[in-house]
């Protein structure tokens, strides 16, 4: 069952208030675990890939890569890197998405800004989603090295985090100990985390 609307409006406005003018958006992106079986479309899901790949990156070397499961049996395999945690509920999400980057660049070199582009590229994909009425929740929890055996991936890339994308479900359909987690988090004050001139 997918969440309606108005309830998430209520949701947001209880636990966000920023200090200073910034669109909703920023506000309504939250990183909830309770995702509903309604499946996301093509034409969404490109839509969302399309706006990650119009990140910025250093020297425009677009050093993410994505890998898209969307299909029964590509979620399968996903779920067989998951951490068991994880997996408890990131296996109802209609997509997964794992992010990479390439560590070189194409001359050899290697690429220091590769981890921050594809992190750009990320938020990238978390606006666009939530822009879509959909929701993500990026899940570093998975074992590295047999992601890297399942879905093929070379060694000069990075694998970063696997991306649960789709529509909001009801809280009811976590763990009690989850139900209790399922709220957005507020965040610190704006000068805890800001200095001028300085650190």
């Amino acid at each position: 069952m997918k969440v309606k609307d108005s309830q998430l409006e209520n949701v947001v406005k209880e636990h966000r208030k920023a200090v200073h003018a910034v669109d909703p958006v920023f506000l309504n992106r939250w990183s909830p675990r309770a995702f509903s079986d309604q499946k996301v479309t093509d034409e969404d899901v490109n839509s969302i890939l399309e706006a990650a790949h119009w990140a910025p990156s250093s020297f425009n070397d677009q050093p993410w890569r994505f890998v898209v499961a969307k299909t029964e049996e590509h979620l399968q395999l996903f779920n067989k890197f998951l951490s068991p945690f994880n997996r408890t509920w990131a296996e109802k999400a209609p997509v997964l998405v794992m992010v990479a980057s390439d560590t070189k660049r194409e001359n050899g070199d290697s690429n220091t800004a590769h981890e921050f582009d594809a992190g750009t590229a990320w938020g990238h994909m978390a606006i666009q989603s939530t822009l879509l009425g959909l929701s993500t929740h990026a899940i570093g929890g998975f074992d590295r090295e047999l992601a890297r055996e399942i879905l093929k991936v070379p060694a000069d890339f990075k694998l970063h985090a696997v991306i649960a994308i789709g529509y909001r479900g009801e809280k009811e359909s976590l763990s009690e100990s989850l139900q209790e987690r399922e709220i957005p988090s507020s965040r610190k004050p704006l000068e805890d985390v800001i200095s001028e001139g300085t650190f």
